[in-house]
């Protein structure tokens, strides 16, 4: 796997946020892998035709596995912040170049992520009640 990509997006985790992410990847033509650690979602992936690496993104191992190393981004997508952490300190380690978005289910980590490495965080809940105060808010 690792051999033939190259400035890529490594997405980690396809749940809702994941697979959203992996469909705007596509639109963009932007190459991609995704790490998956549920192995029924990774072997749906691969039989979709969709690059995927099965295992934990907060491994080393799974992430070069995944070329972190010439990866131009990182996209931390579960909804565990702890796993996110870690992923964010593993990611930086192998590629202190890499641009990493990431998930943030608790404003108390959000601080801890910047200081990790993370360029981007999104926290759901913050940026749902954002959207839905837009809308209602639009025209008044």
């Amino acid at each position: 796997m690792q051999q033939t990509l190259k400035d890529h997006v490594i997405v980690c985790g396809y749940g809702l946020v994941g697979e959203k992410i992996v469909e705007l990847l596509q639109q963009y033509k932007i190459p991609y892998v995704v790490v998956e650690i549920d192995k029924a979602k990774a072997d749906m992936l691969k039989e979709k035709g969709i690059p995927v690496v099965y295992g934990d993104a907060t491994s080393s191992k799974v992430l070069k596995e995944a070329g972190i190393e010439k990866a131009k981004a990182i996209a931390i997508a579960t909804d565990d912040d702890a796993k996110n952490f870690f992923t964010v300190i593993t990611a930086k380690s192998l590629n202190s170049k890499i641009i990493i978005a990431t998930r943030a289910n608790s404003d108390l980590i959000v601080n801890k992520l910047k200081e990790a490495g993370a360029n981007f965080i999104a926290t759901p809940n913050k940026s749902a009640s954002e959207e839905l105060f837009k809308e209602l808010t639009r025209g008044v």
